[in-house]
Parts: structure tokens; sequence; C-alpha cells
């Protein structure tokens, strides 16, 4: 039965969207699942897999000693961040300007964002977000009454976000560019040199850049980018690298999650890594926020760091076979457009029905969990005219295995034909 209550919520926490996912596992519930038939849930970017055995009994014995029930300095334990130093160094190349002290450990990377917005911006301020966007930042810019200005981002450009539309948005009200690559929810991987522009487009303005590269380490084929390195040559449309005057402390905030690299996402670790000028201002937020991160999970994985790269390594490398399986088993009318990360954006081909209702019958008809486009945008009309950028679904191909990406793409070239809708 609904209960009231005799006081009334704040009017920005009621601004504030609701999270989607329990709406799509809603769909899911009526499904009358079989073990001939069972669901297929590729809706939430979960690891697939736990994390390894070491890593379990380190967590195990981390979380039995009594040093580790206390408070921690906000920043995090000093030895998870210099281990974090060294292991960015192996991502970001060995010239890359990091120390401990631009380093803090967080409860997660959504709460590290809450941190960085809080830090960086005012209510009635604007913060720069591509759409479609993390429904995470969104929330959180909204409920800090920060007003998200919206990057459009489109299929027939990759789903990239364009420079010269980002500057046309710059007003003296913006305080900071959000990218998040591989990108969440498109799968999109922005390249070193677009990223150097953005970079060099947020220092001229004299505004912050950040980036969430929560799934950092499922870029296997060269380094996520450049800005953190110091070099004597301008090239930063060709190949990423900065202009010979760049100090990325001056401009750029890194975000980053423990969750899907290291399969720990109940653990809650996340980390800022950004300039020791900044940091009194986040651990200000911190403090009211987290007080510190879990402690045992930071103590477990601090020595482990270097051995669990094989794992790492191994767990992106299964990512990747997946979106490749997932690409080539996918039937020919459903169209990827952007792909990478945990994530991949396929256009539906039903013409004329909005991403909401085709992922509703999915769920419930089909028993494929995924989620459509309109979870990562503003509200739209579902039953007003329907433009391509309402026919989109994120999939999630990490929560699978081969078998059942291929049961999924078997299942959706079913429902072409039982759900009875005009193709394209």
């Amino acid at each position: 039965m609904a209960m009231k209550t005799a006081f009334r919520l704040s009017k920005s926490i009621i601004a504030t969207g609701r999270p989607p996912i329990p709406q799509a596992y809603a769909w899911a519930e009526a499904y009358p699942a079989t073990t001939a038939r069972p669901l297929l849930d590729m809706s939430q970017g979960v690891p697939g897999v736990p994390p390894p055995p070491v890593l379990l009994d380190a967590l195990a014995k981390a979380t039995a000693a009594p040093e580790n029930c206390g408070y921690l300095p906000n920043a995090g334990v000093s030895e998870l961040r210099k281990a974090m130093v060294a292991e960015m160094k192996r991502s970001y190349g060995a010239d890359a300007d990091l120390t401990p002290d631009d380093i803090a450990i967080t409860a997660g990377c959504n709460l590290a964002f809450v941190a960085v917005a809080k830090a960086l911006a005012d209510a009635g301020e604007e913060i720069i977000l591509p759409v479609p966007w993390y429904f995470n930042h969104e929330m959180t810019l909204t409920m800090l009454e920060i007003k998200p200005v919206l990057l459009h981002t489109y299929a027939k450009e990759g789903f990239l976000p364009s420079l010269e539309r980002c500057a046309s948005l710059i007003t003296n009200k913006t305080k900071a560019i959000v990218l998040v690559t591989p990108n969440n929810p498109t799968g999109a991987v922005y390249s070193p040199s677009l990223i150097a522009s953005f970079a060099k487009l947020a220092r001229d303005h004299n505004i912050a850049l950040v980036i969430d590269e929560t799934y950092r380490d499922f870029i296997t084929t060269h380094a996520p980018h450049h800005l953190f390195s110091r070099r004597s040559s301008h090239a930063s449309t060709t190949d990423g690298v900065p202009a010979a005057d760049w100090d990325w402390r001056t401009t750029f905030v890194h975000l980053f999650s423990f969750s899907k690299s290291y399969c720990i996402p109940g653990h809650r670790l996340g980390l800022i890594c950004a300039s020791p000028a900044l940091m009194p201002a986040l651990t200000a937020a911190l403090d009211n926020l987290q007080i510190c991160a879990p402690r045992p999970p930071q103590a477990g994985l601090a020595p482990l760091l270097p051995a669990l790269r094989p794992f790492v390594r191994a767990t992106a490398e299964a990512v990747a076979h997946r979106h490749t399986l997932f690409k080539a088993r996918l039937p020919p009318r459903w169209r990827i457009g952007s792909q990478g990360g945990y994530y991949a954006f396929v256009r539906h081909p039903f013409a004329d029905v909005h991403a909401n209702v085709v992922c509703e019958r999915l769920a419930k008809e089909m028993g494929v969990v995924s989620l459509p486009a309109g979870f990562f945008g503003p509200r739209g009309d579902e039953e007003g005219t329907v433009g391509d950028e309402d026919r989109w679904v994120r999939f999630s191909v990490a929560n699978v295995d081969d078998l059942k990406v291929e049961l999924v793409c078997e299942r959706l070239e079913e429902s072409e034909r039982v759900f009875g809708w005009e193709l394209d």
C-alpha cells in the first residue's frame, strides 16, 4: 500500500530520473522462462566472470584483518595509489606524468563523478554531456541542480562527439565537458586525436575535461590517449600527442572504476586522477559523501595489481571475442552503429517502432533483455513520430557466454517473424 510522508521531498531529487534498468527487469519478469528456453540477459553492464581465486582469497584475508576495520584518509590507501600509478603508466605510456598525489580512491566511479561535479560547478552552472548519455551522469547533474547541456551524437558519425558542435555549446556558465570512452551506452571508442582535440578545446576555454574511462582496459590495440604525457612537438590533431606546452593538470580529470577490469562491482572502488591543486576540493566533497572508500578491497588489491595483469588482459580479449561473435551472428537487418568496451549499439529493423516498445516485447515475448536508447537520453514520446535516434538498442556482451550470444541473435531473427511489424 502506498504511503505518504508528512514532509515534502526536495525538488531536485523529484526532478532526478530513476534508474532505468529495473524497468527492463520488470519486463523480463513477464517472460515464461523454461529450461529449454531460458531468459537471456544482455541489459546490464556487469562482469560475466568472477574475480580470480587469488583476488578472492586476498579480499577475504583483508576483510578478516582487524586493522582494515578502521577509517582511512579520504584519498585512500597509499599503497593502492602508488600501485595504480604503475598500472596507469602501463596503459598510457611510461612517459605518463603521474604521481600518487594525483590519485584519490572512491567508493565506485559513480561517486567519483558526484564528487567531481560538486567540486567543479555550482547550482545553475552548466556541464556539457554527450547524448546518448550514461544515465547516472545526467541524474547526478540534475540532483545537484547543475544544468546538463546536451551534445548530441549521431549514428552517421559513429556516435562520436563533434568538436565543432561542442564548441558552439560553451557559454560563460560552462564549467566542464564530460566524455565517456569506451562509451556507455554506445560502445564508441574515441581516438587519441579526438580526445586531444577536446582537451585543447577545454584548455582554450579554461574549463575542465572530465573523462570517465571505466572501460579503458578493454582497449587492447593502443593507448587510450596521451593526455598524461609531456611531448616536445605539437600533434594533437593527428596522433593525439598534446602540444609542447600541455600540462594535463590544468584541465584534465580522469575517472576509473575497478568494477569491470577486476570484476568486483560489489566492492565499490573507483578512482579520480586530478591535479593536487584540485584534491582539497575533491576530498572535502568525498569526506561528506564517503569519509573513505571501503578499506579491505583497497588493502587486498594493492599488492596484487601486477599479478592480475594477465587476468585483466584475458577478460578484455574474451569480451572482444564476444563482440566479434555478436557482429557475425547478428541478423542482417539489425545494424551495429558502434561497438566497444562492454557494449554494442544496434539499430532494430522495425519501421516506425520506438525502441522502448521493441525492447519491451523482446523481454516479455522473446526472453531477451536489452536497453533501448530512450533510457539514455531525454524522455521522448513513444507514440509520436519515430526518428532514427529512437530505434537504437544497447546490448551488453560482457555478461553472457558465446552460446547465449548465439541464442540472442537467433531470437532477434525470430522476432522479425513473430512481432508482425513492417521491416526495413
